[in-house]
């Protein structure tokens, strides 16, 4: 007798639940790093919107980077500022004036990681403030939007982006894992790559389950502070604006759902919802 549509649904969701129910059995213990990768002070904030918003506004911002632990393996989410603005003063004539306090390898140093044991770099986009010191760990995985590293492929490079940053993957010294659509990493639903688009072409957020904690969802740039998401004020940088609100709508929406701790990496209210380093999040 062949299945109706609903016995093969029913089939399909036992199969679903069981795999859930494996993976959260077989789940490896996750632990959650916040990291320091700069500042960015930001002396016309209505950079941020192609509404005219934020006119004669100020606001400092943070670059904030992140190590998970997933059982014995190490991932970093997105690698900051140069180490070429270490120290670099606070300018403020400049729209946008980035320095850095501390570089990655110093702070895993802290709390006994060495760079050699980095076995992937999560990238949420191109731009520079989010991937500078990726060559710092070139044995590493890196794993970007294929959208985003495509668009470093071309000449030029799209606004923001900096390919020499990433050389080793680009000149095929290094093994690069382009991704498309939502990317469960480890295959049991704690570490997971989620499609942001719009902010770049391939922006992606990530979704940290922690055992302790619950579900806490890093942003990217989907948005650089949370006043953006009630506002839904899109930078006139962004690529594509239409995907951008989509985006925005997702990240809540999952906010929602899952009563995740949203993130906002650039925020430096936000970030103070993790502990401060060298404490984890568990």
């Amino acid at each position: 007798m062949r299945p109706t549509i609903a016995t093969t649904f029913v089939a399909f969701a036992t199969l679903a639940m069981a795999a859930t129910s494996t993976h959260a059995a077989g789940s490896a213990t996750v632990k959650l790093w916040r990291l320091d990768c700069g500042t960015i002070q930001v002396n016309d904030l209505s950079l941020f919107s192609d509404a005219f918003d934020y006119q004669g506004r100020k606001l400092t911002l943070t670059d904030s980077c992140y190590l998970i632990a997933h059982g014995k393996d190490y991932m970093l989410w997105d690698t900051g500022l140069p180490v070429k603005l270490l120290k670099a003063p606070l300018s403020a004539d400049a729209p946008m004036a980035p320095t850095l306090d501390r570089t990655l390898p110093d702070q895993l140093q802290a709390i006994g990681v060495t760079p050699a044991e980095i076995a992937i770099i999560g990238i949420s986009h191109y731009h520079f403030d989010h991937l500078s010191q990726a060559a710092d760990f070139p044995q590493a995985k890196l794993m970007i939007g294929r959208a985003d590293l495509d668009a470093m492929k071309m000449e030029p490079a799209p606004f923001g982006a900096e390919p020499d940053l990433v050389a080793p993957w680009l000149k095929g010294q290094s093994a690069p894992e382009p991704v498309s659509g939502d990317k469960d990493i480890y295959g049991d639903g704690t570490v997971v790559m989620l499609a942001m688009p719009g902010h770049t072409p391939g922006s992606y957020a990530l979704l940290v389950r922690l055992a302790r904690m619950g579900p806490v969802l890093l942003s990217g740039d989907v948005v650089h502070f949370e006043e953006q998401l009630a506002t839904n004020n899109v930078p006139p940088f962004n690529t594509d604006r239409a995907q951008s609100l989509a985006s925005m709508d997702r990240l809540k929406h999952i906010v929602k759902t899952l009563k995740a701790v949203l993130v906002v990496q650039h925020d430096a209210a936000d970030i103070k919802k993790l502990p401060a380093f060298p404490q984890s999040a568990e």
